[in-house]
């Protein structure tokens, strides 16, 4: 017999409008046990509206509206931006739960952090009791994952990605049979991203989620479903699925409009013929013409953007950065990073939360200055800085306004122009929505304006700052389109992999305590070199945990020309350490011209290399020393 799957909840003729704008209209849903569902809609359309309906925190609109929810589950519900007792610990706040073994194990832990032993007495005993000791694992490994490690620190001092953070750790830790979150990995680095993909990808789980990662939608979701023109169109399967399904319903609605169009023309013929109509058939047709006149004035959306930008000229020195390093007292963000951009580079910057990424770009556009090195910036550099904080949109201007105000047009190759109102149309800015003041838009729009306006300065060195955050999947696509065929340099912080895997071919990866790793190629295959890195570590592990038992192999040793090798090598380090030394303390000298500069780093490079490779070498001779 086939699997009965038990309804956790059912939609039936939802609407919902604001003023005049429709979100929905009659739309009906059913979400089962198990379904792992994406909603995919244009910022603005009633996504979070939706959700909002779905978690019962808005009532839906009309007489016939139903919504039918089952009495035996528990649901849990992420918000964008989610409410936390602002005077409560990171912990209580994590742990603010009606369940009995979560509490048991919130009083442990502020017993620990309180050193009452008393109470650590009582709590451990409690525990035991309830049998918790592995909801204390499961709370252990969602605090650690999410990296929320200072339990005391007050929710008012934490920053809003913080906040966020705590308010998942707290929905994954109750374990709700269906789970409702609206964008849950904003302002989670990569290494979170792929720990809650994992852990939302487990079968007992049921979702109801919004989110624009798409590797996310794609390894997690079963089914995708589009808030469209109003409408809601289901489509089982992942992302890949559903960019097929979604383009052969798209070619259907086309070939069904031209239909409709050739039926319009031929009944408006009929229309303006006729006198007012007095009979039965004749006014059903003429009700039945304004019905096809609707569809036939209905316009399908082209995401796709292709427009060839006349960006102004880069010339031979764009960026240099010659042993930089900045630190914060004793946190230090970066230490002796030199590097030369070229013409039409597409790098990616990538790391934890915390380990400096912003303040590494602000470095590169002397927002803030090295403790040490240099940045040099060529005089055709035109920056593009998108940051992630809505500045510089005035809120009682209109949506054309705010862009015209940076300029009327982009120019285009061979002369053309492409003015500010065809720049919005382009990145889904109708002409009528155009007419709104920035005031009414939402979050995501708000952030689809600040990237037009800087795009509007014809940029030729464009750098983004997590640029996909609150921006629906249909922007981002009409956003990498463009950006695929962008002719400058391209700068991009971003948590979203496949933005970054489709964008860019060359990472710098910060790792904390001023470190870096430069990795030319993908986000992807950058993550493939670690996945394999630590595989081989496994097997050797494995290998000598297995050799153990078995009679040791005589030990190789090395020869004479090995011996002379490995006593030579320690002196040839000793002596590039030094030379790197002096290459370093150069650089502190303000009245080295450009030339020197160049000449040094070039040495300083070559220096680098040789370091690291007689150092394998050493590593690779000491084993059989």
């Amino acid at each position: 017999m086939p699997a009965i799957y038990m309804n956790y909840l059912t939609l039936e003729n939802i609407n919902k409008s604001y003023g005049e704008k429709t979100l929905f209209k009659s739309i009906n849903l059913t979400i089962a046990k198990s379904q792992k569902i994406a909603l995919i809609a244009k910022n603005g359309t009633g996504k979070t509206t939706l959700l909002r309906v779905i978690a019962g925190e808005e009532a839906p609109e009309g007489e016939q509206a139903k919504i039918l929810v089952s009495k035996e589950i528990r649901t849990g519900y992420l918000k964008q931006d989610p409410y936390l007792n602002p005077q409560a610990s990171v912990l209580e706040a994590a742990l603010d739960s009606n369940n009995d073994k979560v509490q048991a194990i919130k009083d442990l832990e502020l017993a620990t952090i309180l050193d009452k032993q008393d109470e650590i007495q009582a709590a451990i005993e409690k525990v035991d009791n309830l049998k918790a000791w592995d909801i204390e694992a499961r709370i252990k490994e969602v605090l650690g994952k999410l990296k929320i490690k200072n339990f005391t620190q007050e929710v008012s001092t934490l920053s809003g990605g913080q906040r966020k953070r705590v308010a998942l750790a707290k929905i994954l830790i109750e374990e709700p049979d269906f789970l409702i979150l609206d964008e849950p990995t904003n302002h989670l680095d990569l290494d979170m991203i792929e720990w809650l993909e994992e852990y939302l990808s487990r079968q007992n789980l049921t979702l109801f989620m919004v989110t624009h990662d798409r590797y996310f939608l794609e390894r997690v979701c079963n089914e995708i479903v589009e808030l469209d023109d109003g409408n809601l169109y289901t489509y089982r399967g992942n992302y890949s699925d559903y960019l097929e399904k979604k383009a052969n319903r798209v070619q259907n609605e086309k070939a069904n409009l031209a239909k409709t169009k050739k039926l319009y023309k031929k009944e408006l013929d009929w229309v303006r013929r006729q006198p007012q109509a007095r009979g039965t058939k004749a006014k059903s047709r003429v009700d039945k013409f304004y019905e096809i006149e609707d569809k036939a004035k209905k316009r399908i959306a082209d995401d796709e953007v292709t427009m060839q930008i006349d960006m102004s000229r880069l010339g031979g020195k764009i960026l240099e950065a010659h042993n930089v390093g900045k630190s914060y007292g004793d946190l230090d963000i970066i230490k002796g990073f030199t590097y030369k951009f070229k013409k039409g580079e597409r790098v990616g910057l990538a790391g934890p939360n915390g380990a400096g990424k912003t303040t590494f770009i602000k470095l590169l556009t002397q927002e803030i200055k090295p403790d040490q090195g240099k940045i040099v910036v060529g005089d055709t550099v035109v920056f593009g800085h998108y940051t992630q904080e809505n500045t510089g949109l005035n809120e009682d201007h209109r949506v054309i306004e705010s862009i015209r105000e940076i300029a009327e047009f982009i120019p285009l190759a061979k002369g053309k122009k492409l003015t500010a109102e065809s720049l919005l149309e382009r990145f889904l800015f109708p002409r009528s929505h155009q007419q709104v003041y920035v005031s009414q838009l939402s979050g995501g729009e708000k952030r689809r304006l600040l990237l037009l306006r800087i795009l509007m300065k014809n940029p030729n060195f464009l750098i983004l700052d997590e640029p996909t955050n609150d921006l629906d999947i249909l922007t981002l696509n009409v956003l990498e389109d463009f950006l695929q065929s962008y002719p400058g340099c391209l700068l991009v912080i971003s948590h979203d992999r496949f933005f970054m895997d489709k964008l860019v071919d060359h990472l710098f990866i910060l790792k904390g305590g001023g470190e870096y790793k430069d990795f030319n190629g993908t986000y992807s295959e950058y993550k493939r070199s670690l996945h394999n890195s630590s595989s081989t570590k496994n097997k050797v592990a494995t290998k000598e945990d297995n050799s153990e038992e078995e009679a040791a192999p005589e030990k190789r040793k090395l020869n004479y020309h090995e011996k002379k090798e490995y006593a030579s090598l320690e002196d040839d380090i000793a002596k590039l350490e030094k030379r790197k030394k002096e290459i370093e303390n150069l650089f502190m000298d303000p009245s080295l011209d450009s030339a020197k500069i160049t000449e040094l780093s070039q040495e300083l490079g070559t220096i680098q290399k040789s370091i690291s490779e007689k150092e394998d070498r050493w590593l690779e001779l000491a084993e059989f020393v």
